[in-house]
């Protein structure tokens, strides 16, 4: 069945001055016409009343468009169907090795998993490091990429210019190595973050999950060089 228009008939938007109109355009008639000045009468109190009933159907098809526009998030998760389709670091075949691979639990409480160990060095505190992330909830759903921006993420790792867990978890990886950050809420959003379209909301303290790709080092590059 289609859905319910959110758009009323043009004609009848403006009451008034559509009433208003039809009664110039009558009187016009009526003028050329003087033999049915009654037939005018009744075709702008016709229109009048056909108006007022399309009005009130079509204010009760908005009210139901707007109703599943409302809840038609909610409908399709209720039905099982399956997310929209978003950049990730760690595909499908990947997240079936993750689960062989051992968990890495730190003092702080931050584990993670290493997808990929890195070939080159690991960033030494107040460098530069360049890196791709996907940053989820713990049901897997995305609330922040780089990978979505299309742009590289650099920052300066251990000056508290990220959280906590991501400066931790980033300074023992390698270049060219790929982690999986299972951040506790201590080391990840105090203040939590609000949601936004398509985005969960991540709430005060609570645990989330980061996929990170260390790159290149951009200062440590320089000073091999």
């Amino acid at each position: 069945m289609a859905s319910p228009s959110l758009l009323l008939p043009l004609g009848c938007i403006f009451g008034k001055s559509n009433a208003s109109n039809h009664q110039r355009a009558h009187k016009i008639s009526a003028g050329a016409l003087a033999s049915e000045p009654s037939l005018q009468v009744s075709n702008i109190s016709d229109s009048r009343d056909e108006c007022a009933v399309m009005n009130r159907r079509n204010m009760i098809n908005v009210g139901v468009g707007l109703l599943g526009l409302l809840s038609g998030t909610t409908l399709a998760e209720a039905a099982g169907l399956p997310p929209e389709d978003k950049p990730k670091l760690c595909d499908g075949a990947c997240e079936k090795e993750l689960e062989n691979v051992p968990m890495v639990t730190t003092e702080s409480g931050l584990q993670y998993k290493d997808i990929k160990v890195g070939g080159g060095p690991s960033p030494p505190i107040g460098f530069q490091v360049a890196a791709n992330y996907v940053a989820m909830v713990p049901s897997g759903q995305i609330f922040d990429s780089s990978l979505e921006k299309g742009q590289v993420y650099i920052f300066r790792v251990g000056s508290g210019q990220v959280i906590k867990g991501l400066d931790e978890g980033i300074l023992s990886m390698k270049v060219g190595g790929k982690r999986r950050l299972y951040i506790p809420g201590p080391l990840a959003f105090p203040k939590g973050l609000a949601s936004a379209p398509g985005r969960p909301r991540v709430a005060a303290n609570s645990p989330v999950i980061f996929d990170v790709s260390l790159l290149f080092i951009p200062g440590l590059d320089d000073e091999e060089e």
